[in-house]
């Protein structure tokens, strides 16, 4: 938890939310091989190479490429550190007068890794480094002692700009770690995706992978696709990753190919990890004690099983830990999703949530036998993630081993695919036991109950209605009691609700798991929708105390 608030609080700086890097100054002593600033020695380079290079680390003793951070840089603040901008005129690709074009992230404060970059030259092959000059940032607003800037301290990370923004509003971004992030035509950064996610749950502190050096590969000056190979590096495993990334106009997509070597035996592995922050929501409100109806980045885990069913999971802040895993052969697809895209819905001028989004993971050959996990956190606030969502091979991870995975990345406002069967607008929860239509504080039910309303929109639903067909939720909770169901439609928005109350029969606060899915016309009509809820202890199951009675003055 330390290590992901302190990368969630340096995430959350301006160099992630699209905010203008300054050019104040150019930088000195232009550069060769037609980028401007890489000056090292020629060297071949493939992904091949990459592989092996990867291979060979991973039967060396582990060491972290830490960089002893001088004071002014050790020291900053995140609002010092945001105003350490880079220098434009000094971009890698600037002299291409292309599409696309990169700057860097400085190291200091929490960002210790000295990340080692390199320009790559596609047609030769042959790879130049990039080493950090002071006279590639501007310093003036940040109060950086440049003096005390001595020697090669190398990189944080990158971050990507595209035209005919090349200066101002950067569309994909890596630091911190294995972090990287992309965003939409919205320029709203949101969720991240990881390398890798080592023993996110277990009883042993989580490992964060880095990615220690990166090759850039130069792209044609029209081209709004660039290509990016990474080295990772871990006590427990090494990595060559290979990134294709396709800055679309509306939408990021990266065609990712991995090589994992084990240093040693792994517990918990998470493959296609992603990061995100759910706060509070219309089904859970227990933390939305703000100005904000809604705080998070994503609502949902949704899933695209192996044997074709569709499932949404609404995402929780739950009171303590949990872990949730769904079991799959094979999937389809997963992500996690930012559905709700109504400003009126988040009233947030910060954050704009209702910009952040999705990510969709979507699987390029046959992964076998293992879980899609979830890991929900608690959070008193949106600044630190507290969701994680990942693919768990089934096989034992062992020391010396090696895995491929194969796969793409969508970051887009929606997902690239969807069912043809009714999907979940939304899930909503409060108090239950009374009839509907009854405001609380007029009448209270001797019993306590939680209410729930599922909402289902497209599919066949319609249709079904208009030839006043049956439609028959069919709900299940492994504990308690579900009653008095009522099927209602919800005309404005061309829904079906799905309401129905949940009784305790015992003390137990451990979590209660739900699963519902509407048929009709002797056919599945929806995707499956599953829940965890949270029951209070006993002592809390109780109403507000009825309202005394105004006593009307006399005469």
């Amino acid at each position: 938890m330390d290590r992901r608030s302190l990368l969630k609080s340096s995430l959350a700086l301006a160099a992630w939310t699209g905010l203008p890097s300054a050019s104040l100054f150019a930088a000195a002593n232009a550069a060769n091989a037609g980028t401007g600033i890489s000056d090292g020695e020629a060297q071949f380079f493939d992904f091949n190479k990459l592989q092996q290079m990867a291979r060979e680390l991973a039967t060396e003793s582990y060491a972290r490429n830490v960089v002893t951070l001088p004071p002014t840089l050790a020291d900053l603040s995140p609002q010092q550190y945001n105003e350490i901008g880079y220098d434009a005129e000094h971009s890698l690709w600037r002299k291409l007068d292309g599409q696309l074009d990169v700057q860097f992230f400085h190291v200091g404060m929490g960002f210790d890794l000295a990340v080692r970059m390199y320009s790559l030259n596609p047609e030769t092959q042959q790879a130049r480094e990039i080493h950090f000059h002071p006279e590639l940032f501007n310093y003036q607003r940040s109060g950086v002692d440049v003096s005390q800037l001595q020697g090669d301290l190398g990189f944080a990370g990158f971050r990507v700009f595209k035209a005919p923004s090349l200066t101002e509003r950067d569309i994909v971004s890596f630091l911190g770690a294995s972090y990287f992030r992309a965003v939409t035509d919205t320029y709203q950064y949101g969720l991240s995706a990881r390398g890798a996610a080592v023993n996110v749950y277990f009883d042993t502190p989580e490992e964060f992978p880095d990615f220690t050096r990166f090759w850039l590969e130069t792209p044609k000056p029209d081209s709004t696709t660039f290509t990016a190979y990474a080295l990772l590096d871990s006590p427990s495993l090494t990595g060559a990753y290979r990134f294709v990334i396709h800055c679309e106009d509306e939408r990021v997509v990266m065609d990712i190919d991995k090589h994992l070597f084990m240093r040693q035996a792994i517990t918990q592995l998470g493959i296609a990890p992603m990061t995100s922050m759910f706060s509070c929501g219309t089904h859970q409100r227990r933390m939305c004690d703000t100005i904000h109806p809604q705080i998070h980045d994503s609502d949902r885990l949704t899933m695209w099983r192996g044997n074709g069913e569709w499932v949404t999971r609404p995402l929780n802040n739950p009171p303590r830990v949990q872990l949730s895993s769904f079991v799959d052969h094979n999937p389809k697809g997963f992500g996690l999703l930012q559905t709700d895209r109504d400003f009126t819905h988040y009233e947030d001028v910060v954050g704009y949530y209702h910009k952040r989004p999705s990510l969709w993971v979507e699987p390029k050959e046959g992964w076998g036998e293992g879980e899609i996990q979830l890991l929900e956190i608690p959070t008193t606030g949106e600044t630190t993630d507290n969701i994680v969502a990942f693919w768990h091979p089934a096989q034992p991870i062992e020391a010396g081993q090696t895995l491929n995975f194969s796969y793409r990345l969508y970051w887009s406002g929606e997902p690239p695919v969807s069912t043809d069967l009714a999907t979940i607008r939304s899930t909503r929860s409060g108090m239950g036991g009374f009839t509907e239509g009854w405001a609380p504080g007029e009448y209270y039910p001797e019993v306590w109950a939680r209410r729930f309303a599922v909402d289902f929109v497209g599919g066949d639903i319609e249709m079904l209605l208009g030839r006043n067909t049956a439609i028959h939720p069919r709900i299940e909770a492994a504990r308690g009691e579900v009653r008095d169901v009522q099927i209602l439609r919800v005309e404005p928005v061309n829904a079906l609700r799905i309401l129905f109350d949940w009784y305790p029969t015992d003390d137990s606060v451990e979590p209660v798991d739900m699963r519902m899915v509407l048929e009709g016309d002797g056919r599945l009509l929806s995707e499956t929708w599953l829940y965890q809820y949270f029951p209070p202890p006993p002592e809390e199951r109780t109403y507000p105390p009825h309202p005394v009675p105004r006593q009307e003055e006399s005469d």
